[in-house]
């Protein structure tokens, strides 16, 4: 049986637009209790803004939170997923492209995001398919579509 990401996303993203400031993305990102917000261009998915961004690009350089807009230190380009994709190909390209949040993407439209915590609760499931993307290393042609270049 193959369990389809579709069915254990979040579909409820939070979003904050590329012009915005960190702050306000970061106090998005307090309220809900979450690791990341994904930035929007338009209403189009570009970038993702996460914990680990704000630690390097904002602390860590002492920027100015409120000063610094989200398009300047995002992570880019967005690398997601799709609804139809399988458990097996989400946790390849997570840990092929060395992510922890993934956006899930229909049509070029936001529909979830799924989180390696989310995958854990399938551990079972995924402890093997962990074990098995481990030991080939090779990237499927399969998964390679999914990074959306910025235009």
């Amino acid at each position: 049986m193959s369990i389809k990401i579709e069915d254990i996303m979040v579909k409820d993203v939070l979003t904050v637009d590329v012009s915005e400031s960190v702050l306000k993305a970061t106090k998005k990102m307090n309220d809900r209790k979450v690791g990341s917000i994904v930035a929007v261009d338009r209403g189009k998915p570009v970038g993702i803004l996460t914990e680990r961004d704000i630690l390097s690009k904002i602390v860590v350089e002492k920027r100015d939170a409120e000063k610094t807009m989200v398009k300047e230190v995002m992570s880019t380009p967005l690398i997601s997923g799709k609804p139809e994709m399988s458990l097996e190909d989400i946790i390849k390209t997570m840990l092929l492209k060395r992510v922890k949040k993934l956006p899930i993407l229909k049509d070029g439209k936001l529909v979830g995001i799924i989180t390696l915590f989310d995958i854990v609760r399938w551990s079972p499931i995924a402890a093997n398919l962990l074990r098995e993307t481990c030991e080939t290393q090779e990237v499927p042609q399969s998964i390679k579509k999914y990074v959306i270049p910025i235009d």
